[in-house]
This record gives C-alpha cells, structure tokens and sequence, in this order.
C-alpha cells in the first residue's frame, strides 16, 4: 500500500539515515511531483517545532493555499480550523517527543470540499545516522466510499445496519460475524476491502459521528458518552480526542465559540 511504501522511504536503515533533515529533504524533494498527483491523500514532513517544511499539493490546497511556499514554517495549528489544527499539532509532538508511531488512526480531516471527513492516519518519526529524532512524515488518507461491486458486499452491509442500528450499546464480533455468516479472520479481511476499516473501526466511526452530532446540542456530556454506547466516560473522552484533538468539552467550546 501507499502508506507502507512511504513509510519504508521514510524510515530506512541506520546505515543510510540522514545526518539532517535538510539533507533527507534533498531526497524526498524529487518525489514531490509524483506525490502532487495523489488527490486523495495529504503527504507532509515536519521538523521537530511540528512546522511544514514539505507538503503535496492536495495538503497546500486543504489548507485553502494555492502553492507550497506560505505554508512552509507553520503548524497544523496555524493553518487548519480551530476544530481541527491544534489536535493534530498535539499529536506531532507526541510522536516528536515520544517517538510515537501512529498508523490507522481513524480521526477528521479537511476534504477538498474544505469539509471535514474520515481519514486514516500515519505518521513517522524521522531520526538521523545518530538515532535522534529530527523531523516527521506523515500521511492522511481520505476514507473511500464501500466497495459495493465486492463479492462480499451485500453481508457486510448487513453487518454495518447492525452497527448503525445498536452503537449505542455493546456490538461484539461474535454477533457480526453471525450475521455475515463468516469466520472473524473473514469478517476483518473483508471489512478492510469493502468499508476499508476493522469491524471495530466501524463502530467507532458510528459513535464519534453520533457524539459530534450530540455536543453540539446542550446535552450533558456524561449522557452524549451513554447515547453513543460509551459506559466508562474517561473510554469515551479519550476515544473522542484521539479522534479530534480535544476532548468532548474542548469540542463543544470550540463548536460554541
């Protein structure tokens, strides 16, 4: 996959790591036109301050630019909606800090309708010959739409009615994997190649669109948890900010400002 592969670039052997991240860039500087013309996918590398110092094109146009260069230097924070920048900046400096790898993070990004949308993210640190980290990559895959010509469509559709129809409670995989018919190995296998998400992911995706709905009303934030299948509210918040950068009540400030 895509993300694999740039991710192998990205990472490398001790024996042929950078000694800076200007001299790394030298490198990756030459693939830029072909990452240009992914449309759906924002490709970006960052020093360690969580500043752009490369993006692809579909990353500057997200970001409501028309070239690279005014977006070089300046953070998530800096560029993205306030419901949406300061998370992932926060996130870039736990992987800077900590050295943290994400991958298949289910969380909201800008389409190129400048609308929010499920993403799957990656994100890399970068070290030098020396084992220090130096920088970041990362990727932002946009969430593409069922794959209905899949043989094994029509039974995972009835698996994800049964989602949307019981988030709000406890959905285990024996009871999925009884309504497809199919093995769990099955139902993960073709979860991944139909709705390009685990069966958990879909769940997960139900009740954070059903929570970002909920706090924008006046509920109190305990009974969003609970309307969205949540009984451990700290499960609830930390799911909600891995997925937005805040927690529900940061949201619904911002949501309110």
């Amino acid at each position: 996959m895509m993300q694999s592969a740039f991710a192998t670039l990205c990472q490398g052997n001790e024996a042929n790591r950078p000694h800076t991240l200007k001299q790394l860039l030298a490198g990756v500087v030459q693939l830029l036109p072909m990452l240009d013309v992914i449309p759906n996918a924002a490709i970006f590398i960052k020093d360690t301050q969580a500043r752009y110092v490369l993006a692809n094109l579909t990353l500057v146009q997200r970001c409501g630019l028309k070239y690279l260069q005014p977006l070089l230097g300046k953070t998530s924070a800096e560029v993205f909606p306030a419901q949406l920048g300061p998370g992932y900046t926060e996130q870039d400096r736990r992987v800077l800090e900590q050295g943290l790898v994400l991958q298949d993070q289910l969380e909201l990004h800008l389409y190129g309708t400048r609308e929010p949308g499920w993403c799957l993210t990656h994100k890399w640190p970068l070290y030098n010959h020396s084992g220090a980290i130096i920088g970041l990559a990362g990727i932002s895959v946009d969430l593409q739409t069922a794959s209905e010509s899949h043989p094994a469509y029509p039974r995972l559709a009835a698996v994800d009615a049964h989602i949307r129809a019981h988030f709000n409670r406890r959905v285990t995989l024996g009871e999925l994997t009884h309504i497809a018919g199919i093995s769990v190995a099955q139902l993960e296998r073709y979860c991944k190649r139909v709705f390009h998400l685990t069966p958990r992911q879909m769940i997960q995706k139900v009740r954070l669109e059903q929570a970002h709905r909920l706090l924008q009303t006046g509920m109190p934030i305990t009974e969003v948890a609970l309307q969205c299948g949540y009984t451990d509210h700290s499960a609830f918040s930390r799911q909600f900010k891995a997925s937005t950068g805040f927690t529900p009540r940061q949201y619904r400030d911002t949501c309110n400002a």
